[in-house]
């Protein structure tokens, strides 16, 4: 983990407001850090430069206002920041700005500010911002970059592959787990999303608390506050009883935000909100709760022209991408299809208790050369709807093409939404795809004695993934 020690951190706070100044000043004191403090620009930047002399006390981070003057525009404020910058580029500033002004803090943040707080502030996430910026420059030192080297230190043998692209994920998360950072992970439909954001909360110091997981695809407005924040009884008709909401079920621990992009424009304010302060009402109460969760988000649509297309908020997109993580699709890690097939091979194998089953080298090399459009996840459909159909112990070229060889070139979208075509294949031509993944759910519910933990390991997906599939095909535990 990266320890930083406190007591030889200088923390630069420059505010006008003397009270600002001293509210700050005693409680980064309290949790242990050194603080300089300059009333205006002029002042920061004298401090700064006083601060390279060799018997000076080096400033590690700057905490900004970003208004000097009368003037709310922040002209003055990101001009302190530029200044900064130029000259003084590894130090990393955080803005402080009212709740009004956030679009001036994401043109900070375009300018080159690590994050941005609105006041007034809370103590424990100001305190939380500022470890993790210091955290995240502490960890820009040498990772280890090889898969041997990465798998003595971290627990990544949920995650397979060797690939120089996959190995930079992988180096990218050893870098990044041990902060509070939120993180956004970007990928196309089926490259194993969720399983990254397990590897994070798996290598945080949050590891003993809960990964909360949420798909936001689809959700309502109404159903986003009852679900994120939770609600009182009585808060509407069917409001029975109290319920917890799911960032405060994440307290002390980590939340997974599954296709973020597909949030309504409304929920998006209420997530910036919450992000902010990790605050919160229920519905139907009056009362504030706050919660300690780490955001990890993720999503396989473009935000940035989302953003363009004034379809998500630029600010939300700021406050959860401070570290991005960029999966390469199968098709641009091919050297990988071959481990992959083998470790999915081996969980059949001890999903449905079967006699040994290997693949020819031959068969390897023409999964290697498919397109893949539906990435890892169609690779593992595939090899197991081969397994239900061959009797073979031996895989072949012949097996794959005549079992699924035209399925395998379908765009994305054709794979995510069309299994009729492909179950028309197999038994006889009346067995869906759906009805060969309530087949394998109900099997291996059968070899696990209804275990769920181990059943949903077995299948390869979550837990909460499982109990929607249970639901879909209304399977009885």
């Amino acid at each position: 983990m990266n320890l930083i020690d406190k007591s030889q951190t200088n923390i630069l706070v420059v505010d006008d407001d003397t009270s600002v100044i001293a509210s700050i000043e005693l409680l980064l004191k309290q949790s242990g850090y050194q603080v300089t403090s300059a009333l205006n620009p002029k002042e920061a930047i004298a401090k700064l430069a006083d601060s390279t002399n060799k018997e000076a006390e080096p400033i590690h981070l700057v905490l900004q206002d970003m208004n000097f003057s009368r003037s709310t525009s922040g002209k003055e404020g990101l001009q302190l920041l530029k200044d900064i910058k130029s000259k003084y580029r590894t130090i990393p500033v955080l803005l402080m700005t009212a709740w009004g002004s956030i679009e001036l803090a994401v043109e900070g943040i375009k300018c080159g500010a690590k994050d941005f707080l609105t006041k007034p502030w809370d103590n424990r996430q100001l305190i939380r911002t500022i470890e993790t910026c210091l955290q995240l420059n502490l960890s820009q030192d040498p990772q280890p970059t090889s898969r041997r080297q990465l798998d003595e230190r971290f627990d990544f043998k949920a995650i397979i592959g060797e690939d120089p692209l996959m190995l930079d994920v992988l180096s990218t998360i050893s870098r990044v787990a041990t902060t509070n950072a939120p993180v956004l992970i970007l990928g196309e439909s089926g490259t194993g999303k969720e399983l990254i954001a397990d590897a994070i909360h798996n290598n945080s110091s949050r590891k003993q608390n809960e990964l909360v997981k949420v798909n936001l695809g689809g959700m309502t407005t109404s159903l986003f506050e009852s679900e994120m924040f939770g609600h009182v009884k009585g808060a509407f008709t069917d409001a029975k009883f109290d319920r917890l909401g799911r960032f405060e079920l994440a307290n002390e621990g980590s939340i997974f935000l599954d296709e973020i992009g597909d949030l309504d424009p409304t929920s998006q304010v209420k997530l910036l909100r919450i992000l902010q302060d990790q605050s919160f009402q229920p519905v139907g109460s009056s009362k504030t709760r706050r919660s300690n969760f780490r955001v990890i988000s993720a999503t396989n649509r473009s935000l940035n022209e989302m953003v363009a297309n004034n379809q998500f908020r630029e600010d939300l997109l700021y406050r959860i991408n401070l570290i991005t993580i960029e999966l390469p699709p199968l098709r641009k890690r091919r050297g990988d299809i071959g481990l992959l097939a083998k470790q999915h091979l081996e969980r059949v194998e001890k999903l449905y208790v079967l006699d040994t089953i290997t693949i020819e080298d031959e068969a390897i090399r023409w999964l290697e050369n498919q397109p893949w459009p539906g990435n890892v996840r169609q690779l593992t459909q595939t090899i197991e709807r081969v397994i239900l159909m061959t009797a073979s112990q031996t895989l072949s070229t012949g097996d794959f093409v005549s079992i699924a060889g035209k399925d395998i070139g379908r765009n994305k979208h054709s794979f995510d939404n069309s299994s009729k075509d492909a179950g028309s294949e197999i038994q006889a031509g009346n067995m869906t795809l759906d009805e060969v993944e309530k087949l394998m759910i109900v099997k291996a519910l059968s070899a696990y004695k209804k275990n769920i933990t181990k059943v949903a390991e077995g299948l390869g997906i979550s837990r909460s993934a499982l109990y929607r599939r249970l639901e879909k095909y209304g399977i009885d535990l």
